[in-house]
C-alpha cells in the first residue's frame, strides 16, 4: 500500500456528488463506527486480513502480526520475525498462512489454527508488499513494489518458482479463484490480468482518468474491478473485457477497497477524509453512493468480515510532529482498529 499523506490533486466535483448522507440505500440502517479497539503498541501498520472459519483478524505492525480474536475483540496471538511486513494472505484448504515481509524479501508461513510458524521462504522480490493465495493454482504471489515484479510461491515446496515481470509498481491484487489475478499498477495507472496456469500478464488495461490507483475488489459473480484512485474516483472495470463502466465520486485519500457480494455494497476507505464511500451496485454496470460513513482521519487500511459484513479499519491520532519523511507521526500508543458495521 502507499503512505497516506502523498500528494493529490483537487476533485471538486467528487466533493459535490459524495456528500455525507447518514444511510444506505434501500432504507436499510446506517452503517458505523460501533466499536474502538485499542490495541496500542509500536510501529506503523498496512493490511488488515480476515480468516473467518478461525474468527481471526491479521493486523500487520510493522515487525509483527497482531492476531485479534473476532468475537472477543481481543489480541490472541502475535506473529513475530515479520520485518516490515505488509500483508497476510490466507489459505484456508491449506490451514496456512502467509505474511509479505518487505523489509527481508521473504515470507513468513504459519499454521491458521495455532498461529505457530512453520518456516520462512526467501527470495521474492524485492518490498514484497501485496500478497493473496490463489486456490486454482494452490499458489501465492507476492507483489513485489521496488521490484515492479510478482513472485510465485509453491507452497509444498515452500520455495519461489516464477517471477512475472509487471509494467509498473503494483498495488493490491485480488483472484477470482478460477485462474486469474487482477493487480493495480500504481505509477501507470493501469489494471493487469495475470494467468495463474502459465505464470504470464494476459492484458494490460488503461485505467484513465484514474490517478494511482491503490486498493482494489472484485465482485466475482458479476466480473467487475473496482479501483479506487487518488483523485477522488472509483474505476469499475468489466474483469473479462477490461472495459471500463463506471466511475464513482470517493472521498480523498483512498487506499483500500472491498466489495460485500451479500449487500452488493462496494467500499472505498478515505484515509484524508477520514471516511469510507460506501457504494451500491445497482446492476453491473451503474453504481450509486449510497452513504459516506465518518470514521477518522489516517484511518485508510480495510478489510471486510464476510460472515457479519462489518468493516475493519487501523488508524491512529495524528501528532503535530513529522518524520523524515514529512509524514505526521502518530501519538504514541493510539493504534486502534475501528470496527464499522450496523448498530
Amino acid at each position: 500500500m502507499k503512505p497516506l499523506l502523498r500528494s493529490a490533486l483537487p476533485a471538486a466535483l467528487a466533493l459535490l456528488l459524495a456528500p455525507l448522507v447518514s444511510a444506505h440505500a434501500g432504507g436499510a440502517a446506517p452503517l458505523k463506527v460501533i466499536d474502538r479497539l485499542p490495541l496500542g503498541g509500536p510501529g506503523g501498520w498496512d493490511y488488515l486480513s480476515v480468516d473467518a472459519p478461525h474468527r481471526h483478524l491479521f493486523v500487520s505492525r510493522g515487525d509483527r502480526v497482531v492476531v485479534v480474536d473476532l468475537v472477543s475483540g481481543k489480541p490472541v496471538g502475535t506473529i513475530t520475525d515479520t520485518a516490515g511486513v505488509h500483508g497476510v494472505a490466507v489459505a484456508e484448504d491449506l490451514g496456512q498462512g502467509f505474511t509479505s515481509n518487505g523489509a527481508s524479501a521473504s515470507v513468513t508461513v504459519f499454521d491458521l489454527a495455532t498461529l505457530k510458524p512453520l518456516g520462512t521462504i526467501a527470495g521474492t522480490g524485492q518490498n514484497p508488499d501485496a500478497i493473496l493465495y490463489d486456490a486454482a493454482s494452490r499458489h501465492v504471489f507476492t507483489f513485489n513494489g521496488r521490484s515492479a515484479s510478482a513472485s510465485v510461491i509453491d507452497p509444498a515446496k515452500r520455495a519461489v518458482i516464477a517471477t512475472i515481470t509487471l509494467p509498473g509498481k503494483p498495488e493490491f491484487a485480488q483472484a477470482d479463484g478460477a485462474g486469474h489475478i487482477y493487480v493495480n499498477i500504481e505509477d501507470k495507472a493501469e489494471l493487469v490480468e495475470l494467468d495463474t496456469r502459465s505464470n504470464a500478464v494476459l492484458h494490460t488495461w488503461s485505467l484513465a482518468p484514474c490517478e494511482s490507483p491503490s486498493g482494489l475488489a472484485l465482485d466475482n459473480a458479476h466480473h467487475r474491478l473496482f479501483s479506487v484512485c487518488d483523485n477522488r474516483i472509483m474505476v469499475v472495470t468489466d474483469a473479462n473485457t477490461g472495459k471500463q463502466v463506471a466511475t464513482v465520486a470517493i472521498g480523498d485519500g483512498p487506499d483500500a477497497a472491498a466489495f460485500d457480494p451479500a449487500t452488493a455494497m462496494a467500499y472505498s476507505s478515505n484515509g484524508r477524509s477520514g471516511t469510507i464511500t460506501v457504494v451500491h451496485e445497482d446492476d453491473a454496470d451503474h453504481y450509486t453512493v449510497a452513504a459516506t460513513v465518518p470514521t477518522q482521519k489516517s484511518a485508510r487500511t480495510m478489510t471486510l468480515d464476510p460472515q457479519t459484513h462489518r468493516l475493519y479499519l487501523s488508524t491512529a491520532t495524528p501528532g503535530t510532529k513529522k518524520n523524515a519523511r514529512g509524514w505526521p507521526g502518530m501519538l504514541p500508543g493510539s493504534f486502534t482498529v475501528l470496527v464499522v458495521g450496523q448498530p
